[in-house]
């Protein structure tokens, strides 16, 4: 078993389903073990009644929790769900005194609660414990051949059950994270989207907020992109926002965020200081300007580069700042990096930081 696998290996996959089904199952119970416990069974006396009256209320009590205020509790309960269940069942069934095939299917919940919201392991040890849980059931109440006979039916429906619905839920997970991944990724370079850096955004700021360190946004442009469509036709467009892409990641850290928000502008969001960060932006431009598969040559870049706390005391600001420095960079003429000062978010005062390489400079 690898690393990921044990650290996985009683992972809860949907929270909000598996509090919602708990509450199905103890909200329906709830009546049910009234009904037929102390309302369809004769003979009762006084102290079963009370029993079966509060095990019934305490049901109905935990499923409305269940269904109101799952976060009051703990998510270990959310993982033994389907042990408790089968506890539960297995107790009811010994006092009720039934062995029938219908108390009997009452198992299928706490394996069909595995198979959709816990790990594989898990939905094995489940019906380890539902196959032993019925066993005491059977083996108690009804004669031996029965018993066995009764048991074996189980434990295959159970285990069939299983099999089928684990495969179909892992398969729509993975479909779920596709589909989750194409609406955070740019179709065409493949990098994240506005939507995703957006939400990335939020996340460093956040940690830059807990005393990390800075983070640093470098907005790039690609340089007189019109008309390299209009010389070159779309698809040659198309192919240099790619390269750019490619300069983009292979510079970028393992940590960092590379996005393109659209048309022909790109970011950077690096965890890094403003000298870092320039850093970068000197591998990126030598990385463009190393590129031979476009007709045109390398497309020359400008680039604004901000940092937080040093230029922007909120991500908004430091958006601001950025794109300030982008738009110096252009009105220099093009091809420069240029770094925000904080003496004004809104429009920024900008420093060059270098000059671009000669190969990067001669396409502008």
């Amino acid at each position: 078993m690898t690393r990921n696998e044990g650290a996985t290996a009683y992972h809860l996959r949907d929270r909000h389903g598996a509090s919602r089904s708990v509450a199905y199952l103890m909200l329906a119970g709830g009546p049910f073990v009234f009904v037929t416990g102390a309302l369809m069974t004769r003979g009762l006396g006084a102290f079963d009644y009370v029993a079966i009256s509060l095990t019934s209320a305490m049901l109905v009590a935990g499923g409305l929790t269940c269904w109101l205020r799952p976060s009051a509790l703990p998510d270990s309960i959310w993982l033994l769900a389907p042990y408790l269940a089968t506890t539960l069942i297995t107790g009811i069934n010994l006092v009720t005194e039934d062995a029938s095939t219908g108390a009997q299917l009452f198992y299928l919940w706490p394996v069909l609660y595995a198979a959709n919201f816990v790990s594989r392991r898990s939905v094995i040890y489940t019906l380890i414990y539902v196959v032993a849980g019925d066993g005491v059931v059977v083996f108690s109440l009804l004669e031996t051949d029965r018993a066995g006979t009764d048991l074996a039916s189980i434990t295959l429906a159970m285990t069939m059950t299983a099999v089928v619905v684990v495969p179909l839920r892992e398969r729509a997970e993975k479909l779920r994270i596709r589909l989750e991944r194409q609406a955070l990724a740019d179709p065409l370079t493949g990098l994240a989207n506005r939507r995703s850096f957006d939400e990335e955004l939020r996340a460093a700021g956040a940690w830059v907020r807990r005393g990390a360190r800075s983070i640093a946004l470098v907005t790039v442009d690609v340089d007189h992109f019109k008309k390299i469509n209009d010389s070159w036709g779309h698809a040659i467009g198309d192919q240099a926002l790619r390269v750019v892409a490619a300069a983009l990641r292979e510079v970028a850290g393992d940590d960092d965020v590379v996005a393109r928000l659209g048309g022909d502008e790109f970011v950077m969001l690096l965890r890094a200081d403003r000298q870092q960060a320039l850093r970068t932006t000197d591998a990126l431009r030598a990385a463009i300007a190393a590129t031979t598969e476009l007709p045109g040559g390398p497309p020359g870049l400008s680039i604004g580069v901000a940092v937080l706390p040093d230029h922007a005391t909120t991500t908004e600001d430091l958006l601001a700042a950025s794109d300030g420095a982008l738009y110096q960079a252009k009105s220099r003429g093009r091809g420069q990096v240029a770094v925000a000062t904080r003496q004004n978010v809104d429009h920024p005062a900008v420093t060059p930081a270098r000059r671009p390489p000669d190969r990067a400079a001669s396409t502008r």
